[in-house]
């Protein structure tokens, strides 16, 4: 599996929307903000970072650039094609070791974190009519587990493997983003997907709205087998149409991560419009609503930009 995951996720395709430009005739600033698929969480909070900082860090250049998610912005902040970027806290684990299965060849040690975020919940979604109600019913029904190598794809392997599923048991196996995923349920085309994201996510709020879905638990001791970062959770009833009963799930970490090579200033003012501006990035994502400062420095497998170090202890986060 590891051969064919390599070699799709060599195919990466990346988009890029130009979101703010200063009129400073004399820009020397730049920051591309690396985020995920347009139907994500990842990317109307890229956009809504991308203002903020176009508008708050005079002489400024701000880009959002849309990816495919974790792996493939870590690796784009290794090759200096990012100076900050949304990632699941396994894939960051995961790249600070050079796991070369989950598609990092090499140590990326040069990672630096900015924030611990928001959590991200692994959400199983399925056509009500595949009849897939718990984990024990996905084998020979067709599921997408996310873009090849992708946080999602990562998550999707961590499951299965602690609920005592393969790739293999599946029907048909696709490495899809949200949308496209969420128009082959829709089409009667594809039973399932598998999908980490924060709660009230567009693409399910869409196919929910029109289509019959059931979300499918993930029991706590399936999660807890695990172990860290993944923690037990809630979808809490509501979260979508149809929903009547909280769902357990599992849960992993959000970071906003950085490079080396990004300078203390810019780290600092980065983590600092942030925290400063919370109610732009709540009012493009409900997501954002988990974002505390007092939890931004926990759980992180990699040091801490500098400047988002200083910025930390002069708020009292670090003593």
């Amino acid at each position: 599996m590891s051969n064919v995951i390599t070699r799709l996720g060599a195919a990466s395709l990346l988009g890029t929307t130009l979101v703010a430009m200063p009129v400073a005739a004399n820009a020397q600033e730049f920051i591309n903000v690396l985020t995920g698929g347009t139907s994500g969480v990842y990317y109307p909070l890229g956009v809504a970072l991308s203002e903020i900082y176009a508008d708050g860090i005079e002489g400024s250049r701000t880009q959002v650039q849309a990816t495919r998610a974790s792996v493939e912005n870590l690796n784009l902040l290794a090759e200096g094609s990012g100076e900050i970027a949304f990632a699941l806290g396994d894939s960051v684990a995961l790249a600070w070791e050079g796991n070369e299965e989950a598609g990092f060849p090499a140590a990326l040690t040069g990672l630096r974190a900015i924030a611990a975020i928001y959590p991200n919940y692994v959400q199983i979604v399925a056509d009500t009519a595949s009849g897939v109600e718990t984990l024990e019913d996905l084998p020979g029904r067709s599921i997408s587990v996310g873009a090849p190598a992708s946080g999602t794809e990562l998550n999707a392997r961590a499951i299965f493997e602690a609920a005592g599923l393969t790739y293999e048991d599946m029907g048909r196996l696709e490495y899809l983003p949200f949308a496209e995923s969420a128009e082959l349920i829709k089409n009667r085309q594809l039973d399932s997907t598998l999908q980490s994201a924060g709660l009230g996510v567009a693409f399910i709020q869409d196919l929910s709205a029109t289509h019959e879905i059931n979300i499918v638990a993930i029991p706590a001791d399936i999660v807890e087998s695990i172990g860290a970062p993944y923690v037990p959770a809630t979808i809490p009833a509501g979260t979508y149409n149809g929903q009547d009963e909280d769902v357990p799930t599992a849960a992993i970490g959000n970071i906003l991560v950085s490079y080396e090579t990004v300078s203390e200033e810019m780290a600092y003012d980065m983590t600092r419009l942030l925290f400063e501006n919370l109610d732009r990035m709540q009012a493009a994502h409900g997501a954002a609503n988990d974002i505390d400062i007092n939890a931004a420095i926990e759980g992180l497998p990699i040091p801490l930009h500098p400047g988002a170090e200083r910025y930390y202890r002069e708020q009292g986060i670090i003593e």
